[in-house]
């Protein structure tokens, strides 16, 4: 990506409420399969603008979220939401270099960037006794998508079916222990205002911008148009 696509993109993707599908559902349905006592530690990775630290809370009261995202802006978003809660750290970080241990990992729709073994087995070390790492990835959930379908995920040829990515966790020595499909309002929740975002830059957008705003709504366009094809599974997985 050229710096002026690079500039284009955190121009769309600023002030967004979130930087992928999820819902608050999600977290909990986790936070219940890994077992989260009231006082867990948690780690949000790739956390973006803080979307599912108030749901990690939720499921953990009495815990504590350490979160952290390598862009800046992101984390001056979240750190404005957080900033007066004591539950909640937030760091500039990169995503292979976590530190302290943690009950649960939680990583929305970020894993693609390491890949999901190398993610895991770099995570491995800050899981505690019985952790477990969740985390939401891109997967096909039929054996002959469409054409479209297949342009849209073109730039990620990792891309797999379910069994698929449980045999990179099994790779990593992990295995899957719980999966969800992410809902369609999980990704209207993404789609929804980024939408909005897209409407409000095109007028006056130079061909950069506007390069990418046209890419952007095309990938809402074609998730909305197969949806039945292709989504987000969000999996529990535990080290052997």
């Amino acid at each position: 990506m050229t710096s002026d696509a690079m500039a284009a993109f955190f121009t769309l993707h600023r002030d967004l409420p979130r930087e992928g599908p999820g819902e608050a559902a999600d977290v909990a349905w986790a936070a219940a399969r890994v077992g989260l006592a009231p006082n867990a530690e948690m780690a949000d990775i790739a956390c973006g603008p803080g979307a599912d630290i108030g749901a990690l809370l939720h499921a953990a009261p009495n815990g504590h979220v350490t979160a952290l995202d390598k862009t800046a802006h992101f984390v001056d978003a979240a750190r404005t939401i957080w900033a007066d809660d004591p539950r909640v750290t937030i760091l500039r970080a990169d995503m292979a270099r976590v530190m302290n241990t943690y009950d649960m990992i939680w990583c929305a729709g970020a894993v693609y960037f390491l890949g999901v073994t190398s993610a895991l087995t770099h995570w491995r070390k800050s899981l505690k006794s019985g952790g477990a790492v969740a985390f939401s990835e891109p997967c096909w959930f039929t054996n002959a998508p469409s054409p479209r379908s297949v342009t849209n995920w073109a730039e990620y040829p990792a891309m797999s079916d379910a069994a698929g990515i449980a045999a990179r966790v099994e790779a990593a020595g992990y295995e899957v222990v719980a999966t969800r499909r992410l809902s369609d309002q999980a990704w209207e929740n993404y789609y929804a205002p980024l939408d909005a975002r897209i409407a409000a830059l095109r007028p006056g957008a130079d061909a950069a911008l506007t390069q990418v705003l046209e890419d952007a709504a095309a990938e809402a366009a074609a998730w909305r148009a197969h949806r039945d094809e292709f989504g987000y599974l969000l999996n529990i997985a535990r080290p052997k």
